[in-house]
């Protein structure tokens, strides 16, 4: 099992495929809602699904298609989800408004912090010791594991919902993306850790669609960032910040975030427009890279999900079964070795 790829969404199924073959392999049934969010433990062990109010746990390497476990504590959609390295603990957001952490071998809630307003996704930091939330109400915050409170919280734009999150696997970077139904922008901070204190410094911001950005994610090797959206659209932007000139970008802080500019005569310092992967029928939901970057997974509403190899924009297979909008996408396929 050295590639585990899984796609779920509205029909209440969730699918295992052979990636190369793109053959269906295995189908667990999620009657109890759809399915929001897909993870995969880094051993590779363990399927995290979240629908409405659960995250169920399946054994990937069962044939039982009952879940192992099922963590109940959530009152809303659960957005996110999220294991620590070792799969010790999960960490899951919702739109009841907050972040649980959960002890991934008896269920239990280890940790719970409110935003007060949906949450629409969560990512661990590389260090383990910090989370990153966002929320609908402009929100992105910083979550202190050792010190069990909210160290930073960064509002980049008023009264604009932050869709996504997503950190660098080196701990240098984290992107938000912000958006409405005429504005998806992203904002970049790099992250400095300083004897154990973190400090954000803004970076830039970019238009990266026209509408809602639903997913950004930066590839393993920190070279490339992807953006998903309604547009019908994914986009693949080069991080190139060596070669960017951040002074003739200066941004102040405004409440923690970049101030605003202009979106349409904007600049997107060290973040140029690789490719558009405009394969897709309606929304983009989901994306995922391979551990080579060389790769790109996307689930969309058109019930299909799509490999793409990045450097030619070609579609390499398609993924066709589902029979409602896919919206979730999980793969693994780092060596055993990892």
């Amino acid at each position: 099992m050295s590639v585990i790829l899984c796609t779920a969404g509205y029909d209440h199924t969730i699918r295992f495929w052979e990636a190369l073959s793109g053959i269906c392999s295995r189908t667990i049934p999620h009657p109890d809602s759809q399915v929001n969010r897909l993870c995969i433990s880094p051993d590779k062990r363990y399927l995290a699904a979240a629908g409405h109010h659960t995250v169920k746990l399946y054994d990937i390497r069962s044939t039982n298609p009952a879940a192992l476990l099922t963590f109940e504590g959530h009152s809303g959609n659960i957005t996110g989800v999220a294991f620590h390295c070792e799969g010790k603990w999960m960490v899951t957001s919702s739109e009841d408004g907050t972040v649980k952490i959960w002890d991934t071998r008896s269920g239990h809630i280890q940790r719970n912090y409110s935003h007060g307003v949906p949450v629409n996704d969560v990512v661990i930091h590389p260090n383990q010791g910090e989370l990153i939330s966002c929320d609908r109400g402009g929100n992105v915050r910083i979550w202190d594991l050792a010190e069990n409170k909210c160290s930073h919280q960064l509002v980049p734009e008023e009264d604009k919902s932050v869709a996504s999150v997503t950190v660098a696997t080196d701990g240098s970077l984290l992107c938000a993306a912000v958006s409405n139904s005429v504005h998806g922008a992203v904002y970049v901070w790099r992250l400095i850790t300083v004897r154990d204190v973190t400090s954000l410094v803004p970076v830039t911001k970019f238009r990266a669609h026209g509408t809602y950005i639903t997913r950004v994610l930066l590839s393993p090797d920190v070279r490339h960032l992807a953006t998903c959206s309604a547009d019908h659209t994914a986009r693949i932007w080069a991080v190139d910040l060596e070669n960017s000139n951040p002074s003739s970008h200066s941004h102040d802080l405004v409440k923690g975030g970049l101030e605003d500019e202009d979106d349409e005569d904007q600049e997107s310092q060290g973040f140029e427009l690789e490719q558009e992967l405009d394969g897709h029928q309606r929304w983009v939901w989901d994306c995922a890279f391979s551990a080579d970057s060389a790769y790109l997974v996307t689930a969309c509403s058109d019930h299909y999900a799509r490999l793409w190899e990045l450097q030619s924009k070609n579609i390499i297979r398609q993924y066709n079964g589902h029979h409602r909008g896919a919206v979730c996408v999980a793969l693994n396929d780092y060596s055993e070795s990892r």
